[in-house]
């Protein structure tokens, strides 16, 4: 099953998606793709080490997420990718103004072609006022685009709000 857990910042996406692969009865394998650009992003990567559990494996992959995700397909894993909008924001600031859509591209293509169990989680930006900057416009409407694509791929999309999952396509989720 392929599934997106969408939701905004603190609502409890993480800890949600971390549950269904801890359930899963698979390897998890924890895809992260955030960088630690500052002090106060380094402190949110270390609380979320701390947070996992210690026989996952853990893949830091800021960029090329569909190779990350291809190399380690397999029927007994779970892969838990955390976080959608992170890579996009990674790839929005890369030299390389075409990786955006050529990564993008590569997820898409990769997940129509696997049967993998696979947890996406990314945040929901586009519900309050329209940014006023031109970077964060583009990003809204990057992760706007790409939860669009992934939500069409995916079983089961999950909007975690207050730390409450509602599902809006697919099995729904009991807790």
């Amino acid at each position: 099953m392929k599934s997106l857990i969408l939701g905004g910042v603190r609502s409890g996406k993480s800890r949600l998606a971390e549950t269904i692969a801890r359930n899963s009865s698979k390897k998890v394998v924890y895809i992260a793709t955030a960088t630690a650009g500052d002090e106060e992003m380094k402190a949110r990567i270390l609380k979320h080490k701390q947070h996992r559990p210690g026989d996952w494996m853990i893949v830091e992959e800021a960029i090329h997420l569909a190779n990350a995700i291809q190399e380690h397909s397999k029927p007994d894993a779970c892969i838990l990718v955390d976080c959608v909008t992170l890579w996009l924001t990674n790839l929005l600031l890369a030299t390389n103004k075409s990786l955006l859509q050529l990564e993008r591209d590569n997820l898409l293509n990769t997940l129509k072609e696997i049967d993998q169990e696979i947890i996406f989680v990314s945040n929901e930006t586009s519900m309050g006022i329209i940014p006023l900057g031109e970077l964060s416009r583009q990003f809204g409407d990057e992760a706007g685009v790409t939860n669009q694509n992934l939500a069409a791929v995916c079983d089961r999309v999950i909007l975690t709000v207050a730390g409450l999952p509602l599902t809006l396509k697919g099995e729904k989720y009991e807790h």
